[in-house]
């Protein structure tokens, strides 16, 4: 059997089992298909854990915005943070506290497993994520505007 068409039929158990999203959508979000390589009779934390890593990477990006002399921010960054408004500061900051409680409580879940916290994380994640997702598209275009000024300006060299 297709790995890919074993992990859609593995999830497919699990889905009906617990009513979780559909697996095409979470597929297309947090890329669920690469689980297909592994073997395991964990799925759902698998699942769970390939979401907390498109979390993570986002999260790691805020975290530049949000704190940018911690660290090794790209010099871009400073110039983009001294001309963006705040408004878009709140959202980013509002943003990075969704993502950091979505973290925590992935991490809970990786102490110690529980197969029903497993799904709850999964449900409330997908649901939350197109939220999530309508904020990182708005900071992200605002973000390539004040660039986009800035490079026209010359301003990110001085």
């Amino acid at each position: 059997m297709e790995k890919l068409a074993k992990l859609k039929k593995d999830y497919e158990k699990l889905q009906n089992k617990h009513k979780l999203p559909d697996f095409n959508r979470l597929n297309e979000e947090f890329e669920i298909e690469k689980l297909q390589e592994r073997e395991t009779d964990f799925l759902l934390r698998n699942i769970r854990r390939a979401m907390v890593e498109k979390i993570a990477v986002v999260l790691r990006f805020l975290e530049v915005i949000v704190n940018p002399t911690e660290g090794s921010a790209p010099l871009y960054i400073f110039s983009v943070m001294k001309n963006i408004s705040s408004d878009t500061k709140k959202i980013v900051e509002k943003v990075y506290g969704t993502l950091t409680a979505m973290e925590l409580n992935a991490l809970a879940l990786d102490i110690q497993y529980d197969e029903k916290k497993e799904v709850v994380f999964i449900n409330e994640i997908s649901k939350e994520w197109s939220n999530v997702k309508k904020h990182l598209i708005e900071i992200t275009e605002k973000l390539e505007v004040v660039w986009s000024h800035e490079k026209s300006h010359d301003g990110y060299f001085g």
